[in-house]
């Protein structure tokens, strides 16, 4: 790439260069008015996400894992500006988002971050010639007006994620997979950012593929500094990737800790569950819990901890009060179980 891609920036005051508060997102999905009038019935609501806090440092990388629909994709796109959050802030280097009012600042906040999506084949206009899609952050920022300028940025960009300069003349079918989510990655870099949101961007990707991407990806955080949101369901990628890692059960955060903590002494009950269903590679013979039941509709959520339908330590608390994330195992490791709060695990 044409010049040092920039560093990130010294941490906001609060201790994270991303930090995400009471970030919140219902969804209105009522029958239509007139249904309502004539049928009977009120409004409803599905909870996303609720009540979601987390920081992430400058050069970390902070890990949203889960089940399917437990609210993951819908965290990364509030803290993308992709949806607005009901209630909550997104604060970024110390600017509260929902604070800025001048597009001209919202355009250099902008700059700062990027998102790679999980289908790369999805992600990239097919009309569009590989060149001129990676080009397109380079002329939306200004970072270059001179075409051969440009030109050479976009070669320098496809060299760094492995691929030839000569490829931005295709298209994106004449790829695969693979590639097609390296050249993801190159637009990602192209307005260099700080900051990189990754929803699940292996999960379409055969194993192998999975383990460059990844790789590349690593790379590129060391060479560059960058900040990353990974967001997955696979805990190997996650163990792979992560720094720390937040676990989400039905729109709510359960548990948050560093990585190798979070792997080796898992507090909540549903992380335990998720690791238990990981295969057992080393063959250790330890008892295993595997995940039972359903998740339950998030337009009528259980009362209390929402996990205690499934929970094999859940009495008589868990169906009344709904837990707070609180210090589970020092500052760093956090829990929302009155199990884990009362000592009985």
């Amino acid at each position: 790439m044409s010049g040092a891609a920039p560093r990130p920036q010294i941490a906001s005051a609060s201790g994270g260069l991303v930090e995400v508060k009471g970030l919140t997102r219902y969804f209105d999905v009522s029958r239509p008015l007139l249904n309502r009038l004539i049928e009977g019935g009120r409004k409803q609501f599905l909870r996303a996400v609720h009540d979601v806090s987390f920081s992430i440092g400058a050069g970390e990388t902070f890990a949203l894992v889960g089940e399917s629909g437990c609210g993951k994709s819908t965290v990364a796109r509030m803290v993308a500006g992709l949806i607005p959050p009901s209630a909550g802030t997104v604060v970024f280097d110390g600017i509260d988002r929902s604070q800025v009012r001048s597009s001209a600042e919202e355009r250099r906040l902008r700059r700062r971050f990027q998102m790679i999506f999980q289908d790369p084949f999805a992600s990239l206009n097919p009309r569009w010639r590989v060149d001129r899609i990676i080009a397109e952050p380079i002329r939306a920022f200004g970072l270059a007006k001179d075409p051969g300028e440009i030109a050479h940025r976009v070669g320098e960009l496809l060299r760094l994620v492995k691929l030839d300069p000569a490829d931005g003349a295709k298209f994106p079918h004449e790829f695969s997979g693979g590639q097609r989510q390296r050249i993801a990655i190159a637009r990602a870099l192209a307005n260099r950012p700080e900051f990189i949101i990754c929803d699940e961007p292996t999960s379409a990707l055969d194993v192998s593929v999975q383990a460059q991407i990844l790789n590349l990806m690593r790379d590129l955080q060391d060479e560059f500094g960058l900040t990353y949101l990974f967001i997955s369901h696979n805990l190997a990628v996650v163990r792979h990737m992560a720094t720390r890692i937040g676990v989400m059960y039905l729109g709510k955060l359960v548990e948050d800790a560093p990585s190798r903590e979070l792997f080796s002494d898992p507090r909540h009950p549903y992380t335990r569950m998720l690791l238990d269903a990981v295969p057992d590679i080393d063959m250790t013979g330890r008892a295993r819990t595997p995940v039972k039941g359903e998740v339950p509709n998030p337009i009528d959520p259980p009362s209390g901890c929402a996990f205690h339908p499934r929970c094999p330590h859940a009495f008589e608390r868990c169906r009344l009060e709904e837990p707070a994330l609180r210090t589970a195992r020092g500052p760093d490791h956090l829990a929302a179980c009155h199990a884990v709060e009362e000592g009985r695990i």
